[in-house]
């Protein structure tokens, strides 16, 4: 029998506890050779940020021992806050704001000067490493004692103990820098005030000389009325990004050994990027030179498709989610974010061939609690 009760006065299993205390944040899907790593948000330890290994057991290991925090404050927002590659791992440290390197599962090491007494430091962010000297190379937001910050591009040679080699500055923001397959481009995204970066930016890219510095950078893409956001790199060699051109943004591949011509990959009208809030967002990636696993919204509706270039078709993957993110693919499954109404964010892996999905870390285990899903409102799609 239903029971009326006084606005607010109801009893439901959806507590404060279950919200606050048992519910994790995830975010920052990454690959590795065969493993897969994330990020967990943990309200239990501060917010304290966890780097994650799946391991193949199944079972998660921790890689960031307490009181390690991997979280960056470049731009304030963050994110981009890991590099990962052949076993390395980089990471920023909250509390210092210091970029440390792991080496075999081995205990942290600072890479990077500690702040200095007047709070003058080196904040970094969205790395990624040199497979040749196994370098990291990212946006460094300098603070200095006249309470001014400087954004540049940097490597940083984990071995020299320094803030870090400037291979780009003089613009405002810069971001997503992205090495080529062998090693021998970098292209990155920069922007100005007052501009922010769903409204305008430039996509660059450059040679990389014996030295490590850049040599004949040229703008490939962008402007005033441009927005461009996750440029990568094709197993090939060649260039993609995502670019509001259109008025959409869509998918672009650039002819950077030729005559730098681009070419729409899937024109719809449909947005296969995000505002870039926060650093290492990613909605696609390459399953093969041919295919492309893509987060995309569509009339309002969130959906993971399989891109197929040959044929310039885009295939929707029937899930039970309507929201994507933190797209990578690893051995023929893509692994990535994703939730719904009904279900709490989790990192999943998915078999396109097969359709099979795996669910390797839920956010919350609301399944606990079979009484617990009839207090979740629905939502209808208009």
């Amino acid at each position: 029998m239903a029971e009326t009760l006084p606005y607010g006065s109801w009893r439901s299993p959806i507590t404060s506890d279950l919200i606050v205390g048992e519910t994790i944040g995830l975010g920052a899907v990454l690959v590795d050779g065969k493993d897969i790593y994330w990020i967990e948000s943990r309200p239990g330890e501060g917010g304290r940020n966890v780097l994650v290994r799946h391991d193949s057991d199944g079972e998660p290991l921790d890689l960031t021992p307490p009181p390690f925090n991997a979280r960056t404050r470049v731009h304030e927002y963050g994110g981009g806050a890991v590099a990962i590659g052949r076993g390395l791992i980089y990471f920023s440290n909250f509390a210092d704001q210091r970029l440390y390197w792991q080496i075999g599962g081995g205990a942290p090491e600072a890479v990077t000067p500690a702040p200095e007494p007047t709070g003058s430091g080196w904040r970094y962010a969205d790395g990624c490493i040199d497979r040749e000297d196994g370098h990291w190379i990212g946006v460094r937001e300098e603070h200095t004692s006249e309470r001014s910050v400087i954004n540049t591009l940097v490597a940083v040679d984990p071995r020299a103990g320094t803030p870090g080699q400037v291979l780009a500055q003089g613009c405002d923001f810069y971001a997503a820098p992205r090495l080529s397959p062998d090693g021998k481009q970098l292209v990155w995204l920069n922007w100005n005030h007052p501009h922010m970066p769903w409204v305008s930016t430039e996509l660059w890219l450059a040679r990389i000389k014996d030295d490590g510095s850049l040599a004949e950078p040229k703008r490939v893409a962008g402007g005033p009325r441009e927005s461009i956001c996750q440029p990568e790199w094709t197993p090939d060699g060649g260039l993609v990004f995502v670019s509001d051109r259109s008025g959409w943004w869509n998918l672009y591949r650039c002819d950077t050994a030729g005559d730098g011509a681009i070419r729409a990959l899937c024109p719809r009208d449909a947005e296969f990027g995000r505002a870039h809030w926060v650093f290492g967002q990613s909605t696609y990636a390459f399953l093969t030179l041919e295919r492309i696993a893509c987060a995309y919204n569509e009339a309002g509706r969130g959906r993971l498709g399989i891109l197929d270039l040959t044929r310039g078709s885009l295939t929707p993957v029937d899930l039970p989610y309507i929201d994507f993110g933190s797209v990578k693919v690893i051995a023929g499954r893509v692994v990535c974010l994703a939730g719904s109404p009904s279900e709490p964010p989790a990192v999943i892996a998915i078999d396109i061939e097969s359709g099979a999905t795996e669910v390797l870390r839920r956010s919350a285990e609301i399944d606990e609690n079979p009484d617990l899903r009839r207090y979740l409102s629905m939502p209808q799609h208009l």
